[in-house]
């Protein structure tokens, strides 16, 4: 069975994302994802204005008014946050979530934030390695009683975590594409995301079955997610004129049943789960709403094991 989620902007209001949660609250969908940003990105690094929400009050919120979907973060930076202070609040959000939380992690991207508040985006490379410590830290405080790092980066002294998350262990998403990435996702993740149509999806998830290969681990040991741009029409000209002004790489364009077929392509290709983000979905909470239940009555049902 495949699993879908959703991913709600984080300029959307609070008002909304509450009734967003609170509506498919019913046992269908698997996550209520949400991003980790300050500020609306902008492709020269120039500083924006934007109600931007911070994730952990609003994950944390959400867990509180729901019983079902699970709430994630895609992703958190460990440039902006600290892994000390990524696991004690992921431990706090899991507790308040009843043991329904996953804790997706990222190296850091967005330019314009980390220049408007004076944090540092290093080199690919530092960043990387940064990344890599946080990741291992972050993991030994959700589950050991002590930790003790002395890295390049942090030093970590006897130090504890707690409350003790719910979930044991409380899985860890790495978001990523490229190929040292893939290899910390390999040996140190338990999901890994992506964005990409279905063919770039899957050159993607190659890389992370080698990776997973070349480290002896199972490849099929690590829960898939993926998401795309998704423009529902039954208009073939206008999804035509939608993929070619979108990013085609990652963009899903047409009807239904076209919808349909792209997402049995990342079945195929080896995906668990598919997040429907709502920015393509309606310019109107009202919109965004009746896309969402489009999803779940017309598409969720091809790939649910039918019941006996």
């Amino acid at each position: 069975m495949t699993l879908f989620s959703l991913w709600p902007s984080p300029e959307r209001p609070w008002t909304e994302l509450q009734a967003l949660a609170e509506f498919v609250d019913d046992g269908t969908w698997h996550c209520l994802w949400y991003a980790d940003h300050f500020m609306p990105n902008t492709d020269d690094g120039s500083v924006a204005d934007g109600d931007v929400h911070e994730i952990w009050a609003v994950l944390s919120a959400i867990a509180a008014v729901t019983k079902h979907i699970r709430v994630g973060s895609l992703v958190s930076p460990t440039t902006v946050r600290h892994p000390a202070l990524l696991a004690n609040t992921a431990a706090t959000v899991d507790c308040i979530s009843a043991g329904r939380l996953t804790l997706g992690l990222g190296a850091g991207w967005q330019v314009n934030e980390h220049t408007a508040y004076g944090i540092p985006l290093l080199d690919n490379r530092p960043r990387v390695d940064r990344f890599e410590e946080a990741l291992f830290i972050i993991r030994n405080l959700l589950t050991e009683d002590r930790t003790t790092f002395h890295g390049e980066h942090f030093e970590i002294v006897d130090a504890p975590c707690q409350p003790r998350p719910v979930q044991r262990p409380l899985p860890i998403m790495v978001g990523t594409g490229g190929p040292r990435m893939s290899r910390i996702t390999a040996t140190k993740a338990d999901e890994w995301n992506t964005w990409g149509n279905p063919s770039v999806a899957a050159a993607k998830a190659t890389v992370i079955d080698e990776a997973c290969e070349k480290y002896d681990r199972d490849p099929r040991s690590l829960h898939r997610s993926v998401q795309a741009l998704f423009f529902p029409t039954d208009d073939p000209s206008a999804a035509e004129a939608i993929v070619a002004k979108a990013p085609s790489d990652r963009t899903i364009a047409g009807s239904v049943q076209e919808i349909v077929d792209a997402i049995g392509l990342y079945v195929d290709a080896g995906f668990d789960e598919v997040i429907v983000p709502d920015f393509t979905l309606g310019s109107s909470a009202s919109a965004r709403r009746d896309t969402y239940e489009m999803f779940k009555n017309e598409v969720l049902p091809h790939f649910r094991r039918p019941s006996h």
